[in-house]
Order: C-alpha cells, then sequence, then structure tokens
C-alpha cells in the first residue's frame, strides 16, 4: 500500500532528492518547508511518516517532533525519521529523546534512507483511511468593475493583513498578466521570477512553484507577472496554465489572493471559477455601477453561483451623489463589503511601495480593511465545482 510521507527540509538540493526517493518508492509526497509549516502539514494530512531535517525555521526540527508527540492521540504513531548536520553522539540522542524513531546523519544516501523508511512502515504500517485530498486553502478572486477603483490597493493589503493579522499563510497572484503593478506596490525589482518561470516547466506543481514566489518583508509571498508585455503569451489558456497554478498554490497556503485583469479574458475567467469567491470592486459612480451590472450578467451566464460573487464597495464615504442603498437597489444586490476613503494613506504607500497594511495599520484605513479582513476569515469555505469549459472569450468591460 502506497503511504503518504511528509518531507520538511529546507535545503533545495535535500528536498529533490527526498522527493525522487519517496516518489519512487510509488508512495505519495507532501513537502513543508519550515517548522510550523510542517505541523500544520502533519495536523491537516495525517501523514503515514515524516521526514526532517534537524535545523529548520520557525522552530527547529527537534521542537516539531515534540510537539507531534505532546499531540497526538493515544495510540496513533506517526513514525519519524530526523536528517541531522552533526556526527556527535548528543545530536542524535537528542533527536530520539524528543521521540524520532530513526536519525541519520547528512549527507543521506538514498539506499539507507529507503531501508529505513520501510522498516519504519513495516513497524507502524500505512493507515487505512477514506480518500482525501491534500488541504486546500481558499481561492480569494479581486476583479476592479473598471479601471482605477483601487482592486490592486485593496488585493495587496487583504494578502498583508490576513498574514500580518489573522495570521494565514498567503500568497498574492498578480493576473493581471501584461502590466501587472504588484512590483510597484510592493517594490520589488525588474529582475525577479514571475509567472512565466512556472509555465516554463513541463509540469505545474507545488514544489516547482515554491522557489519561484517571492517572499515580501510583509510576510506574504508573491506570484509576480511577466516583467515584460510580451512574456504575457507564454501563459497560455488553452493549456489551462493559470488553474494549474492555482490548484498548486492552494495545497501550499491558507489564502490564495489574486488580483485580477481588467479584461474578463479566458485566463480571468478561469481564475474566476477556480476561486471560492469573487469580490467585485466598485466606487459609488454610474459608470461603475453600469459595468458592475455587465459583470453579474456575465457570470451568471458563465453559470457562476449567485453566492460566490460578493460586491465590494471602495471609497464608500467618499461624497458622489449616489449613496450605497441606492446602488443595492439598481443592482438589486447587496453590497457585502464597504472600505473607506483616504486617498492620502493609499496614495503615499503606493508610491513608497510599502502596503499600508504593513506600515500604516493603524490608519482609518487600515482599520476599516481590517474589518472587511476579520469578516473574510471567518467565512467557511464554499465548494463549487468548475462550470466553464476552456476556451470561451468574453470581451472587455468599459
Amino acid at each position: 500500500m502506497a503511504a503518504r510521507i511528509l518531507v520538511v527540509a529546507e535545503d533545495p538540493s535535500l528536498q529533490r532528492m527526498l522527493a525522487d526517493t519517496v516518489r519512487g518508492e510509488g508512495h505519495d509526497l507532501l513537502t513543508a518547508v519550515t517548522g510550523p509549516d510542517g505541523l500544520r502539514r502533519w495536523n491537516v494530512d495525517q501523514p503515514d511518516l515524516i521526514i526532517l531535517e534537524s535545523h529548520l525555521e520557525g522552530f527547529d526540527g527537534y521542537t516539531m517532533v515534540e510537539r507531534v508527540r505532546d499531540a497526538e492521540k493515544v495510540g496513533l504513531h506517526v513514525p519519524m525519521i530526523m536528517l541531522g548536520d552533526g556526527t556527535e553522539v548528543a545530536d542524535k540522542v537528542r533527536g530520539l529523546r524528543a521521540g524520532a524513531d530513526d536519525y541519520l546523519v547528512k549527507p543521506i544516501h538514498a539506499a539507507e534512507l529507503l531501508a529505513r523508511m520501510r522498516s519504519l512502515l513495516t513497524r507502524f504500517g500505512p493507515v487505512e483511511r477514506a480518500t482525501v485530498g491534500p488541504v486546500r486553502g481558499q481561492v480569494h478572486a479581486y476583479y476592479g468593475a473598471k479601471g482605477g477603483v483601487g482592486t490592486t490597493t485593496i488585493a495587496v493589503n487583504t494578502a498583508v493583513a490576513l498574514h500580518r493579522i489573522a495570521h494565514r499563510k498567503v500568497v498574492l497572484v498578480d493576473a493581471g498578466l501584461q502590466f501587472g503593478d504588484h512590483r510597484v506596490f510592493l517594490d520589488l525589482g525588474p529582475d525577479r521570477r514571475s509567472i512565466v518561470d512556472a509555465v516554463a516547466s513541463p509540469t505545474i506543481d507545488s514544489e516547482f512553484l515554491r522557489h519561484l514566489v517571492v517572499h515580501h518583508e510583509s510576510g506574504i509571498d508573491v506570484l509576480l507577472a511577466p516583467p515584460t508585455p510580451e512574456q504575457a503569451e507564454q501563459v497560455l489558456a488553452h493549456k489551462q496554465h493559470m488553474i494549474q497554478i492555482i490548484d498548486a498554490l492552494r495545497t501550499m497556503y491558507d489564502y490564495v489572493v489574486i488580483d485580477l485583469d481588467k479584461r474578463l479574458d479566458d485566463h480571468s475567467l478561469d481564475a474566476i471559477t477556480a476561486a471560492d469567491t469573487l469580490f467585485v470592486i466598485m466606487t459609488a459612480d454610474l459608470s461603475c455601477i453600469k459595468n458592475v451590472r455587465l459583470v453579474m450578467e456575465t457570470m451568471a451566464q458563465i453559470g457562476l453561483p449567485d453566492d460566490k460573487v460578493q460586491l465590494f464597495m471602495n471609497r464608500s464615504n467618499a461624497f458622489t451623489g449616489i449613496s450605497v442603498k441606492s446602488v443595492e437597489g439598481v443592482l438589486r444586490r447587496p453590497v457585502r463589503y464597504q472600505v473607506v476613503n483616504d486617498y492620502r494613506v493609499a496614495i503615499s504607500a503606493l508610491n513608497s511601495g510599502e502596503p499600508f497594511m504593513h506600515h500604516r495599520a493603524d490608519s482609518v484605513l487600515g482599520r476599516s480593511l481590517l474589518e472587511f479582513v476579520r469578516a473574510i476569515d471567518s467565512r467557511p469555505a464554499i465548494a463549487h465545482a468548475p462550470v466553464r469549459q476552456p476556451g470561451r472569450m468574453v470581451p472587455a468591460l468599459s
């Protein structure tokens, strides 16, 4: 019987060696890089065996072993193999006392590791369980009903707040493939890795994406848009590149936050149908309200469930002569979320490349967005099956 094996390692070359060894035996591979992430994957995915480095970020392998042992239910025991750097007997003793079943000194020989794995799996055996998929994070897509409504500002700062305030593991995806703005909003240089590197691989999986996301100082990871418009052509809708990327990312993060392009092309529609929730960002002006109506009609045409589309009013306190209540009456849909207007804070954050939820979370704008983040973080997941076929084009909204 194939076992589910969790590998927790931060060294890329060791990750590849362990992955090849596990997959070569026909086992299912789960991966993590840090101690906290490894503990979360153990808790959610219930592996049959854990292989982990002694040195990890967040907290080390010894601490992870101790926490797993402390939290295990009576009668259950997941075998663990620790991989250590030192040759001192004290290091091995420390690992075994923490609760590891075996300890190997690096560099690791695949043949020896296989023998230890087989021995432990024979002794404890794979757990008989109902078939379940890997952990699946929430996917939130943000679409602006027209340009200039603040979609990227909302998406970027929501991602930061979900990590810093709600303590979630978050990845931000810049799906504005031709003219993505996240390099500017997050003060990231033009020579960073991007989504183009992901689609250049024969297979798009979590292990590959882990090395392509850019870690921002706020704590979130970012999958950037191509650095030049012409490179966007390498992301192919007929190969469903966007869906493959999203499916892989949601096994790695609690939240995948997608900042959509203004065009409702195949890439955007793939992201929307893969998402758990679509937030339509709007302001209280007639042209925007007109576009929201068109968006709602388009979503209905492709079969998107009503509860998946949520209206979000940005700059809700700005005087436009149109109230939120009037907007709801015209659209016959409630505006679920509102964030106030604070132009100075928003434009200062943009020009400095520092999200206001990272440096100005105590501002009026920050407190307003925090209410939104708390609301969406408490919402349960809504399972929706894909509703469209690839290849269907929808014209851009003006």
